[in-house]
């Protein structure tokens, strides 16, 4: 791309619209900068510029987006037919393992849920079609990182925040990259409580017609009810088929 086709402002507004999040629902100026790491002049432009489009509401000091934000996801969800193909699939899995049932695709260091079917909520934070959780810990993700290259992984790992979320956790690079050597040699990821205490899940890679991954799918489990230890026994089964059923539908 030529210098002169990049278009900053654009860039850095985008920037800022990234700065909320489910902890981070009221912004003032001084934070989003902080968390842009923009001066606050750039930053007060471009919400004030959300604020004056409807994409932002702004009270004299605090700044949160308005449902019309939703309009910059919905776009893409509408121009894909990814989410719309797995969501069927989706909850015949989730009614068949009684389970909630999710599809993600890799973005940057994270991964983004496309689609879900919800039986009961396992984790903390209430998940949906948008939301985000880092690939490194989350077994869509580490299915995901382990379709990449190793040197494609390495780099991702290299710009992620690498928290010891529980004493489960794992964040040693070498150690997450042999890992993702055996979720690509056995096909399948499962995550006994490295992302929140309480939750176990299991992945295998969404790939289309001609063996590409191009998403993940996955289910979760209260630890208490199913420990890690049992999930490949009561749902790989399962994912297998639904992925199978899926892969000739995917076209490239």
């Amino acid at each position: 791309m030529l210098e002169t086709d990049f278009v900053s402002g654009f860039a850095r507004g985008l920037k800022v619209i990234e700065a909320f999040g489910e902890t981070r629902q009221r912004l003032s100026i001084a934070e989003a900068s902080k968390l842009t790491d923009l001066d606050r002049a750039t930053v007060r432009r471009s919400l004030l510029t959300l604020a004056e489009l409807g994409y932002a509401d702004y009270d004299g000091k605090f700044f949160t987006l308005t449902p019309k934000i939703l309009r910059l996801g919905h776009a893409y969800l509408a121009a894909t037919p990814l989410p719309a193909l797995l969501q069927p699939h989706l909850d015949l899995l989730s009614e068949r393992a009684g389970q909630s049932a999710s599809a993600s695709v890799l973005d940057g260091t994270d991964i983004v849920y496309i689609a879900r079917a919800a039986q009961r909520r396992v984790m903390s934070i209430n998940l949906t079609p948008g939301s985000r959780l880092p690939a490194y810990c989350a077994s869509m993700g580490r299915v995901l990182l382990a379709a990449l290259s190793e040197h494609e992984a390495r780099a991702i790992l290299a710009r992620s925040e690498l928290r010891q979320n529980t004493a489960k956790t794992r964040t040693d690079p070498d150690e997450l990259i042999a890992e993702f050597r055996r979720v690509r040699a056995q096909g399948y990821a499962i995550i006994d409580q490295e992302l929140e205490i309480g939750l176990c899940s299991i992945a295998v890679p969404v790939e289309n017609d001609r063996g590409d991954t191009v998403a993940a799918i996955n289910i979760g489990a209260p630890a208490a009810l199913v420990p890690a230890a049992e999930m490949k026994e009561r749902y790989l089964k399962l994912l297998k088929e639904t992925q199978a059923a899926l892969r000739p539908l995917l076209r490239r």
